[in-house]
């Protein structure tokens, strides 16, 4: 289908307000204005329907009234919110057309919504485009070819047979929060041993005649506790169903779970390479947000470029309907790089300089960059934790040097500081180590990923002991120092974001490494901080020693 173009940078909002994980993004053309999920403006996590705080703030982002509203692409599937409960899906497009009188309403397939985030942003001209999730409007998978401004759907699978089902299932079962915490269940996976793996190798059997194909058997009907599998997984594991799981077969369970993810999905992609013809692959859906699985596809040799979208889940879906209204739809070129995630609110220091005041609080004010930057530096140098808050909030589930947490690696029990004074969160999960880009070869070996936290790289040997704490086992669990172990790298470009740039480079002069440990500004369960006000309540609710906000800093 293609839409009339009314101007030749037409005004695009895109929306998704699915069950989980609402947002709102706004292009003008095919450029990205503003992006932003509602839970970082409504303090609450993943939260659903119509992202009305999302759409305020991106339409004030691009100085625009609802008037001047072109084209509003909606991802499905829809959901009502609370006040207009019972009047159905179809009532959602009825009430954004009473909103935005101008518009055009356009409710597109959620899976396409994915390949458009994953394609368009992307370098390739021509690619194969995978998406995965649990159960995206009961579609979990799709593979697309792109070329040019095209996104043609060649196969599909559909609910039970989800790759994301499985993973949020074992979620479960090893004790986390399913559909919330399989982010957890990654990282503990690096720390086992995949002695499970040929158990989900038989629940994930591919047929070759779907995308996806997932053994049914393994599973009891209408069953919720221990992720809802059923006497068969446990006898072909050997584990007792009625017992509590031990910690090592937990570690074990995360770890069979991820290889199996691995395979399964680098399985498929060479099928589907080979059918037709791939070289450059993109990747979305809420399995796209599995680092782990990232990197693996980077480095399996099947594909000379790997791009998958860094805000993968639900949320990137506002960002792929309004690109696909724009390219697919309108026909519009160029497409524009996704160079970055800083399209939130951003803060003036009369903004900032309000609520620190109205916080009654004592603060130093820098009218020139590198002050605040050195005050930055001197007290990381002194194994402070430093709350770092500047410039745009990310668009995404991660921390890219604008709503971050920092500590030096050259400090003493720094993990332990971070973990038990500031996050409060599993010992398993790693930091990000944050360097100039510049620089990043000298330490690390990894992929272009890495600059939106959307893969993990490998630490050279020589700088093994100086990020002990952060590294990642290897695959093969070798314990050989001459193995490379991985760890999470954030390489930060100059231009697209100067000010953290400078921070590192500075502390790398400083201290001869121009690393930063990093990881979100957040309270334990909440989501990333937006606002002064988030900044602040974070800072004095948790072990964060100094707060570098805007033009200010505060200390404890």
């Amino acid at each position: 289908m293609t839409l009339r173009v009314e101007k030749s940078s037409p005004n695009i909002l895109g929306i998704a307000g699915g069950d989980h994980d609402a947002a709102a993004a706004l292009l003008r053309g095919g450029e990205i204005v503003a992006a932003l999920e509602e839970e970082k403006l409504a303090r609450v996590r993943r939260v659903r329907g119509l992202p009305w705080l999302a759409i305020r703030y991106c339409l004030e982002a691009a100085r625009l009234s609802t008037e001047e509203v072109h084209y509003v692409a909606l991802a499905r599937p829809l959901y009502e919110e609370a006040s207009e409960q019972g009047r159905g899906e179809s009532w959602i497009p009825k009430r954004l057309k009473q909103e935005f009188p101008a518009s055009r309403i356009v409710v597109l397939d959620h899976h396409l919504c994915h390949a458009a985030a994953a394609y368009y942003p992307s370098s390739f001209d021509k690619a194969g485009v995978l998406t995965l999730d649990e159960k995206g409007d009961l579609k979990t998978g799709s593979f697309c070819l792109a070329y040019g401004n095209s996104l043609q759907p060649l196969e599909d699978s559909y609910f039970p047979d989800s790759l994301g089902n499985v993973f949020s299932r074992v979620s479960a079962l090893v004790g986390f929060q399913p559909r919330g915490d399989e982010h957890k269940l990654q990282w503990l996976s690096a720390w086992g041993k995949p002695v499970y793996a040929s158990v989900f190798r038989q629940l994930l059997h591919p047929n070759g005649e779907s995308l996806l194909s997932v053994d049914q058997s393994f599973f009891a009907t209408g069953r919720d506790e221990r992720g809802g599998f059923a006497e068969k997984f446990f006898q072909a594991a050997g584990l007792d169903p009625a017992a509590p799981l031990s910690e090592q077969s937990r570690v074990e369970l995360a770890a069979s779970m991820q290889q199996a993810l691995e395979e399964t999905v680098v399985e498929l992609c060479c099928r589907l390479a080979s059918r037709y013809q791939v070289e450059n692959l993109c990747l979305a859906g809420g399995v796209g947000l599995n680092s782990l699985l990232v990197e693996k596809l980077e480095t399996c040799g099947l594909f000379p470029g790997v791009f998958a979208q860094p805000a993968a889940g639900n949320a990137g879906n506002a960002l792929g309907a309004a690109l696909y209204c724009a390219h697919a739809m309108l026909g519009l070129s160029p497409r524009c790089l996704l160079e970055h995630l800083y399209f939130g609110p951003q803060y003036s220091s009369s903004e900032i300089k309000d609520v620190l005041e109205n916080c009654k609080l004592r603060f130093r004010y820098f009218q020139k960059r590198d002050e605040l930057v050195s005050t930055a530096v001197e007290a990381l140098r002194q194994d402070h934790i430093v709350g770092w808050f500047e410039g745009r909030a990310e668009f995404g589930p991660r921390a890219l040097g604008a709503r971050s947490i920092l500590a030096s690696p050259l400090g003493s029990y720094v993990n332990e500081n971070l973990n038990s004074y500031v996050k409060h969160r599993e010992k398993f999960r790693p930091f990000a180590a944050s360097v100039t880009e510049e620089r990043a070869g000298e330490f690390f070996e990894c992929g272009p990923m890495v600059q939106y936290l959307a893969s993990v790289g490998k630490v050279k040997s020589a700088y093994k002991d100086t990020f002990a704490s952060n590294l990642l086992p290897n695959r093969e669990q070798k314990t050989d120092s001459a193995s490379p172990s991985r760890i999470r790298v954030h390489v930060v470009s100059r231009r697209t974001n100067p000010l953290f740039w400078e921070l590192l480079d500075t502390f790398g002069k400083a201290t001869g490494l121009p690393v930063l440990f990093n990881t979100s500004f957040n309270l334990f369960g909440e989501p990333l901080v937006c606002s002064p006000r988030d900044a602040v309540r974070s800072f004095y609710c948790s072990g964060i020693d100094h707060l570098i906000i805007g033009n200010f800093s505060v200390s404890k």
